[in-house]
């Protein structure tokens, strides 16, 4: 059923593929479109399930999709068909056939087996000897064969389609990590190919044609001579990558069947060493090494390896002794070291059983430049005498140690990711992949180990340290060892490189256009189009660019060490990736490679982050580097996937345990942030109506912790889902535009009130909760139609007052400035009436960390009253915010006793006729009724307080055994704090019966008997007389309630200080009185906070928690 694709989701991508152009993956589980889907469930005997016909597939179904799954992008042969032939793309792609011999095992040894093992291994067995080598070849064959096992259990965890390590990587770790190993792993093979055609170049121009270089070399010694090989490999690699880049371009199916031929190559090269290593036991080869002292010659100038020879009974001088006398004649003056060594000739192969072992078994490391002698021969030598003659000997060509070995050996055990790279064309990859990868490092390592020993027990020494082969006659090293003659080896070795930089040329664009179809890395998207068969020609052409960067480089033995570390870095995160996956035990975690174990995947990625250090530790950096700057594009830019990969199990198993620890206590003082619960309300559309509460959440965050921004919806959840969604995408589009990070949260219920009570009490998870509540204060609470918003936010108010929970209540909000307004100068000034617990010193300590508000100074300012010492006042808050380490401006505020004003009565009267018609208008016909009765008594009431007697006696008294909290409507509460003392602003202290009650919160309330500083004394006049003089004025003021009175008194009082003072400010912070206990003077409390603020821009209203969220201690 899957195999059968409509065309559109074959190539690029049709006309219903979404966002980077990449089709979906076929799927035949739930959900999944199918248009045959609606006639499953007829004439069957389901109906009982015919509801889920739309979501859920039969099980016959499934099991079929399910065996007939496949989901491979075209691979190399769909490439071959589709060339030239529009109508084949149309056909069902046939199942894949490949077996494990012929799918894994021989691509994995064609790739393993390469240009290092003929051009430079008998050269590091040379220069690291017998033990040293067989220690860098025993450390990297463990590491790749450590990386096959957690490759194997990786690959047999489901179906892997064609993307080889790159897909297992991605969909193990994240698509950040996955994305920046993938390039990391693209690099290593684009410079793999650099390092193939750098060896092919190399053996043509050294050992097949020399005379065709370009750069002449002959008779050029020391940095010249290195500079013409150098220009020779760069003209020649630039050519050759060109013909392979067209040859790529033109048709892989030219590749794909060479590959074979090149491989026989490599087999027919490895034969050919082992027949000629058995051949030396019987028969050695013949290839004299010409020894002057102990130092070693060139082979090239001379025939005979003697200084004079005898030639018809006399004595003559050979091409030798020219090379170091100024003439042919036995009295010609000669090299000083030429007259007093000896010429000696050796067999550069003494065969394996010449025990020429013990000879090799320890390393010779070597200065660029020094001469390359044989151990064991004395030589007459002055140590003050300068070189002569260098060009004539063999010379160290690069400066040697043991780390540079390592990252030139490496490259030659890669590639054992071939065979995961062609999951997509094998018959079974969960059985194939484990068992044909490991099978091949088995086999290499084998031989790799097993040439080491051979070729320290066959080769003489300076052969080996004879990089270039310059004492054998210019002959491959491994070449003079091989049987029946050094040819097969040169061409062989020539060949295998030209098949493995195609198969680099071929492999590399194709696994950079699997990262740009996967959408990941924006910048990558173009390289994910290619020819109208799916040839990746971009990418083509951007592998070709970065593989001509290694050619210029120009050098075998530079470009080795770069793609090592491309190549551990990747085989490292393939072990994090699998050891990741075991120790969390996540449910999808059951691959069919049962040989593996998280300590084997660490020691494994151990291993590949060692070796990156021991090879070179500043490419390392710049690898690691590159990868990060990769990794934090990814996670910045790159489109967010979903893959179910293990970094997110860590992310949610790391998050558990923090969340467990949170539980252990609540934070002290020190690590006190606003955690803000942001509740935002939103339109018929679903937008929000209030953009400018997240543009100062932000602002806020300077102090990070947990933000929540949360709305509501009145409905039910059956009904309003689809709202729900549209409102959650409409704050997290919001948030991400105003660059708030947190969490959003949609509630809904039966009633706005409940829903918000509920995002109160249920926000956050375990420790990780809100302490801070930011709510807009209402702007259209006077107008009927709005009335239900001013007691839902009086009940928030109460709400967060019961739980402890700061508030935070900015009004005027949408004249708050946006993230990208900056004040360049301006204050924030704090009105501290009452101690709230540091809460006013801490936000705009905050506020200041961000840059809009980072110009502006910090003003305090707190009110002293008559019995204060304002001078006292002022040098202890200075004190304070000294110890705070808060720098600010600090100012005491006087207010002196006054009258009560007759125009505070009028705003009074004024407030209570609209509370009482607003009220009216949403009475019932039984409220209505009580109403009237509640008019009768009141009016009762006002005849008894025509007494002045009485009314004085009202004013000043309390009656017995009546407490404060029997009296809700005659107080307003302003601050509760468990360990809060009284302050010289504070109007009143704590009650005896409040103050002994352990554990309860302190309470200051504006009583009837306290007011502004005025103990036990009415405001307004005290006796009689002038209190009817007084209500003679206006007789509608004598049945105001008295406590109100005061409480407009107080607030007009504060809010002309505050505007004479702050009129400028860019900000005013304030206490925020708390509300009635009782719900009949709701809108004379907001009545009392509109006053209050009346006049001013930007008002902050903040609410104390009930805990110090700032201190002085460190």
């Amino acid at each position: 059923m899957l195999n059968n694709l409509p065309e559109c989701e074959e190539g690029d991508g049709g006309q219903n593929s979404q966002g980077d152009g990449i089709p979906k993956e076929s799927s035949p589980f739930i959900n999944s479109s199918d248009v045959e889907k609606s006639q499953q469930y007829e004439g069957k005997n389901m109906a009982l399930f015919e509801e889920e016909m739309d979501t859920s597939p039969m099980v016959s179904s499934l099991l079929s999709s399910l065996a007939n799954y496949s989901n491979l992008p075209q691979g190399s042969k769909e490439h071959e068909e589709a060339e030239n032939n529009e109508e084949s793309r149309k056909k069902p792609i046939k199942a894949p056939q490949m077996g494990t011999l012929m799918g894994v095992y021989l691509p994995c040894l064609q790739n393993i087996f390469g240009v290092i093992l003929f051009l430079r291994m008998t050269w590091v067995v040379g220069i690291g000897g017998v033990m040293g080598s067989f220690i860098i070849v025993f450390m990297c064959c463990s590491t790749t064969m450590l990386t096959a096992i957690s490759m194997s259990a990786i690959a047999t965890n489901g179906v892997v389609p064609a993307g080889g390590s790159y897909y297992m990587i991605s969909r193990s770790l994240g698509p950040e990590f996955g994305g920046a190993v993938g390039i990391c792993f693209y690099l290593g093979t684009t410079f793999a190919g650099a390092m193939y055609i750098l060896g092919c170049i190399e053996i043509l121009l050294i050992y097949i044609v020399p005379q065709a270089a370009i750069f002449k070399m002959e008779g050029l010694e020391g940095p010249d001579a290195e500079a013409a090989l150098l220009n020779n490999m760069r003209v020649y690699g630039t050519c050759v990558l060109s013909f392979m880049a067209i040859v790529v371009f033109v048709g892989v199916k030219y590749v794909n069947k060479l590959a074979l031929a090149f491989l026989a190559c490599v087999i027919c090269s490895i034969l050919a060493v082992y027949a000629g290593v058995i051949k030396t036991a019987f028969e050695p080869p013949d290839f004299p090494v010409c020894i002057l002292g102990n130092r070693t010659l060139v082979s090239k100038g001379f025939d005979v390896c003697a200084k004079v020879i005898e030639k018809d009974n006399g004595t003559v001088t050979t091409k030798l002794w020219r090379m170091f006398c100024d003439s042919e004649f036995l009295n010609a003056t000669c090299d000083e070291y030429f007259v007093n060594n000896n010429i000696s000739q050796i067999q550069g192969i003494p065969g394996v059983t010449s025990g020429i072992l013990a000879e090799n078994l320890f390393g010779n490391y070597m200065e660029k430049g020094v001469i390359v002698e044989k151990r064991g021969i004395p030589a007459v030598q002055d140590p003050d005498e300068p070189l002569t003659n260098t060009n004539r000997y063999v010379l160290a060509d690069m400066t040697t140690f043991f780390t540079l070995l390592v990252g030139i050996y490496f490259p030659s055990v890669t590639g054992i990711m071939a065979g995961s790279n062609r999951s997509g064309d094998l018959k079974d990859a969960q059985k194939s992949i484990p068992i044909g990868t490991i099978m091949a490092i088995t086999t290499t390592s084998l031989v790799y180990m097993s040439s080491v020993v051979l070729f320290g027990a066959c080769i003489e020494g300076v052969v080996l340290r004879d990089k270039f082969g310059e004492g054998v006659n210019g002959n491959l090293v491994i070449g003079t060892l091989a049987w029946p003659s050094p040819w097969v080896i040169v061409f062989g070795s020539f060949f295998s490189t030209c098949g493995a930089g195609l198969q680099s040329l071929t492999g590399a664009p194709r696994l950079l256009q699997a990262i740009a179809r996967d959408g990941i890395v924006p910048a990558l998207r173009v390289f994910g189009h290619g020819k109208a068969n799916g040839e990746p020609t971009w990418a083509l052409l951007l592998t070709a660019c970065i593989c001509e960067i290694g050619i210029l480089i120009a050098s075998l033995d530079a470009v080795a060490p770069i793609l090592s570390m491309f190549f551990l870095m990747c085989y490292m995160f393939v072990n994090l990736a699998c050891a990741l996956q075991t120790l969390l035990r996540t449910p999808n975690w059951r691959p069919r490679f049962k040989f593996y174990h998280w300590a084997l995947s660490f020691l494994g990625m151990s291993l590949c982050l060692s070796l990156m250090f021991i090879c070179s530790w500043y490419y390392a950096i710049v690898a690691m580097a590159i990868a990060g700057c990769i990794y934090k594009y990814i996670e910045f830019r790159g489109a967010e996937k979903e893959w179910g990969d293990g970094i997110r199990g860590l992310s949610l198993s790391a998050a558990r345990y923090a969340l467990m620890r949170l539980e252990e206590g609540p934070p002290h003082t020190k690590n006190w942030r606003p955690q803000l619960l942001v509740l935002v309300s939103v339109d018929r559309e679903q937008n929000v109506e209030q953009p400018r509460m997240l543009s100062l959440t932000n602002q806020l965050k300077a102090g990070k912790g947990l933000t929540i921004v949360g709305t509501f919806l009145e409905g039910t959840f059956l009904n309003n889902q689809p709202e729900a969604q549209r409102a959650e995408q409409s704050l997290r589009k919001l948030m991400e535009t105003e660059k708030v990070k947190g969490f959003s949260q949609v509630v809904i219920s039966s009633n706005i009130r409940d829903a918000t009570s509920h995002l109160i009490q249920t926000g956050g998870l375990g420790g990780l909760r809100h302490n801070t509540v930011l709510v807009s204060w209402p702007r259209n609470w006077k107008q009927a139609k709005d009335h239900q918003a001013l007691h839902n936010f009086i009940e928030v108010v109460r709400e967060t007052t019961a739980a402890h929970l700061a508030l935070l209540v900015p009004k005027n909000i949408s004249a708050y400035p946006s993230n990208g307004e900056r004040f360049t100068e301006g204050h924030i000034d704090v009105w501290w009436i009452v101690h709230d617990g540091g809460m006013l010193m801490l936000l705009p300590f905050l506020l200041r960390q961000h840059k809009v508000w980072r110009k502006c100074k910090m003003r305090i300012f707190t009110v002293a009253q008559m019995d204060d010492n304002s001078i006292q006042m002022k040098k202890d808050l200075t004190t304070f915010l000294y110890h705070l380490r808060i720098e600010a401006q600090v100012e005491v505020v006087e207010m002196h006793d006054s009258d009560i004003s007759a125009y505070t009565y009028e705003k009074t009267l004024m407030m209570e006729q609209r509370s009482q018609i607003l009220k009216e208008m949403h009475l019932t016909k039984n409220e209505r009724e009580r109403e009237i009765q509640s008019i009768t008594d009141s009016s009762r009431g006002s005849i008894r307080r025509k007494n002045p007697g009485n009314m004085t006696k009202q004013l000043s008294e309390e009656q017995p055994g009546v407490s404060i909290e029997e009296k809700p409507e005659e107080e307003m509460q302003l601050i509760h704090n468990k360990n809060a003392t009284p302050t010289p602003a504070s109007p009143t202290s704590p009650t005896p019966e409040e103050a002994e009650t352990p554990g309860t919160k302190v309470q200051m309330t504006w009583s009837e008997t306290t007011c502004d500083g005025d103990k036990g004394q009415p405001i307004s006049a005290t006796s009689p007389e002038a209190m009817k003089d007084f209500f003679s004025m206006k007789p509608e003021w004598e049945n105001l309630n008295q406590s109100n009175v005061r409480r407009m008194h107080t607030a007009m009082r504060l809010n002309e200080v505050i505007t004479k003072k702050s009129q400028e400010a860019k900000l005013v912070l304030l206490n925020m009185p708390g509300p009635p206990k009782n719900r009949t003077g709701e809108e004379n409390y907001m009545e009392f906070l509109e006053v209050l603020t009346e006049g001013l821009n930007r008002v902050l209203l903040v609410r104390g928690g009930g805990r110090e969220v700032i201190t002085i201690y460190s």
